[in-house]
């Protein structure tokens, strides 16, 4: 049993469906450093849960990378989706000649032992963290569709936001649906 831990009960029930076991979900919030590096903040989270928890977790850090805008916000997205909106981030970004986005999704697992593995970035801190990327293209857009939450309403994917796609749709496409499936792979081989 692999421990996600985040706030976000949905977030455990999507990596039980990638791993195909139990998945604990332990809310804790730790701090985050402030850093531009998806990476980075999945690495610092993984070894911070991993002590307060005890044993095997995963977490993960998210977010949208606007091109014209340098990528921001990154991994600031949640604090500037709260303090900007949305409508405010998509308008200024359509100021810009690239409106291509990316969303992203990096899935730290710290277990206290060492990683390695083909395709596993190994962070050299103590102890190791085993990181796997997901990152889906788009490009934003004003916001249309219903459905999905933060970000969704202004990324196009394919010429539909995410906002205009069912849960199973965007499912098939997802940064932490990719990330999750490259841990799952490679947990999998590990246990």
């Amino acid at each position: 049993m692999v421990t996600f831990v985040t706030t976000n009960p949905g977030k455990a029930q999507e990596a039980e469906s990638y791993l195909g076991e139990s998945v604990a979900q332990h809310a804790f919030d730790y701090p985050e450093p402030q850093t531009d590096s998806f990476a980075e903040v999945a690495a610092h989270g993984a070894r911070v849960a991993h002590e307060h928890v005890g044993g095997p977790v995963i977490v993960d850090d998210a977010g949208l990378s606007i091109a014209g805008l340098e990528g921001f916000p990154g991994p600031f997205s949640s604090y500037v989706k709260e303090t900007l909106g949305i409508d405010r981030v998509s308008r200024l970004a359509r100021r810009e000649p690239d409106q291509s986005a990316a969303f992203h999704t990096v899935v730290g697992y710290c277990d206290g032992d060492p990683v390695d593995g083909d395709g596993v970035t190994v962070d050299d801190g103590t102890p190791p963290v085993a990181l796997f990327e997901g990152v889906v293209d788009g490009r934003i857009v004003a916001p249309r569709g219903e459905g999905g939450f933060g970000y969704d309403p202004i990324f196009e994917h394919d010429g539909r936001t995410f906002a205009e796609m069912t849960t199973a749709e965007k499912n098939a496409v997802s940064h932490r649906g990719q990330a999750l499936s490259a841990f799952a792979d490679w947990y999998g081989d590990r246990t």
